[in-house]
């Protein structure tokens, strides 16, 4: 029987900066090893930062965070910055850049030779660095004839056109903004965007960058963690950390990818997005209703049976609040279809990394990706013992805390990945491993290949050369 994949669309790229990673392939390693790339900071360090000693002293205040490194380098050449211009630059919109033509290089694609429509659909996280690194310093705070320079180097509108101007995107070039869950829904929209022709390939994702990259202030009953870990679904949930990262995905339909020969490390079954609205406790607060609506519509759109679905990468920001209602939602979804019990792993990357904000849903997207690509269950961290306000013995589904092997049972493996926003923008994404016929590579008889490389400098390919050894 003929499989249709009219409504299916291809990972073919992918690319991130993440905690502890500065590739998915570390990013990868720390997830199969249960790394918490969390950093925990010495006053000495945080005094260094600029961190106040009051503020620093305060009872409150929690010296840690999900770090990223070198939020200082940029290949200012690569893309024909001045050092003046990359000096402006909120390094959000650096970052962005290097990894939106990462993740093309990843898929296999040139932009300037690619003759078909590549669109790009990103969100950005609030811009600290002009405040705390440019108003700051009398050289770049005074009033200049580069105000309007500086204006376009750190507000979020240019995200994603930015891109697209030095990539030549000839697609759409839309920024999203719906707060946690920006990234997740920057996915669906480029989503939409290829089934409705707008553009042949489409990235999609997000960055959030704070500086300095130093502590926080908890308080109690909010989403923060005291003590600088997260603990997702656990009865000692406190909260999650604030985090650093980028995540960008390229995207085709699946189709056009089979036919392109493109590699496919998962496919996109189905997507959806909502608002919870009013019929909530607050503004910020979640809604079982919106989660689970969004999760149903999802779920439909796909297509596929719920037993299917054997892992959630779950929002799971270890709120007393949350967690609860997050598991409510799912369970309410998946128990119109089956009584099964235990069956769906579950498990939050905040766990390992704290929560990434606007960048924090692709990023679970691209952890469930590997995870369906290597065929692996990941570890969920810092799990003993349930929230006492979560049944997951009467529920589809349990923490997995150990890497473990997907078993398939004869349908291809498939996931969910939920992304919600404060202020009650939801997303869910359900995920499928990539069908044998193109994941498997084929083997030359050939005894020697020739492989073409290429850089815009010297030394850029000698480490494209070395990237290359080493794998």
């Amino acid at each position: 029987m003929e499989t249709n994949y009219n409504h299916d669309i291809a990972v073919i790229g992918m690319s991130g900066r993440f905690p502890g990673a500065k590739n998915l392939d570390q990013f990868w390693q720390n997830i199969q090893n249960s790394v918490e790339s969390i950093s925990f900071f010495s006053t000495e360090e945080l005094s260094n930062y600029g961190i106040k000693e009051k503020l620093i002293n305060n009872p409150s205040y929690v010296k840690a965070s999900a770090a990223i490194s070198d939020i200082d380098m940029f290949d200012a050449n690569f893309f024909e910055y001045s050092p003046r211009e990359s000096e402006e630059m909120d390094p959000q919109q650096r970052l962005f850049l290097e990894c939106a033509w990462e993740a093309i290089e990843n898929g296999g694609y040139d932009p300037n030779t690619y003759e078909g429509l590549i669109g790009i659909y990103a969100g950005v996280g609030i811009n600290t660095y002009i405040l705390n690194n440019l108003y700051s310093n009398y050289d770049f705070s005074e009033v200049t004839s580069r105000s309007f320079e500086q204006m376009l180097a750190n507000d979020k509108d240019y995200l994603a056109t930015r891109a697209a101007y030095k990539l030549n995107l000839t697609g759409p070039a839309v920024n999203i903004q719906t707060a946690c869950s920006t990234s997740l829904v920057a996915v669906h929209i480029a989503c939409q965007s290829l089934l409705n022709g707008e553009c042949d390939m489409a990235l999609a994702g997000g960055v959030s960058i704070q500086v300095p990259q130093a502590g926080y202030l908890y308080q109690e009953g909010m989403i923060l963690s005291p003590d600088g870990h997260c603990r997702a679904f656990d009865a000692r949930a406190k909260g999650t950390v604030p985090g650093n990262g980028i995540g960008i995905v390229l995207l085709k339909g699946l189709e056009d990818a089979i036919a392109d020969g493109d590699f496919i490390y998962a496919i996109i079954k189905g997507s959806a997005v909502n608002n919870d609205g009013s019929f909530k406790l607050g503004y910020t607060a979640p809604s079982v209703e919106g989660q689970s609506a969004v999760i149903a519509e999802a779920q439909a759109i796909a297509g596929v049976d719920v037993e299917s679905i054997t892992y959630i990468e779950a929002h799971g920001t270890g709120t007393e609040l949350g967690d609860p209602m997050e598991i409510e939602a799912l369970k309410t979804v998946f128990q119109q279809n089956t009584q099964k019990k235990g069956f769906c792993a579950i498990g939050s990357l905040k766990t390992n990394m704290g929560h990434l904000n606007t960048a924090a849903g692709v990023a679970g997207l691209i952890k469930t990706v590997l995870a369906l690509k290597h065929k692996l269950l990941p570890p969920s961290l810092n799990f003993e013992q349930p929230n006492p306000q979560i049944d997951f013995a009467n529920s589809p589904f349990y923490v997995n805390t150990t890497l473990s092997e997907w078993k398939s049972n004869g349908t291809p493996r498939r996931a969910g990945v939920s992304s919600f926003g404060v202020g009650g923008t939801n997303v869910h994404a359900v995920l499928e491993e990539a069908p044998p016929e193109v994941k498997t590579e084929e083997i030359s008889e050939l005894p020697v290949q020739l492989l073409t490389l290429s850089a815009k400098t010297d030394s850029a390919l000698t480490e494209l050369v070395a990237r290359y050894i080493t794998h």
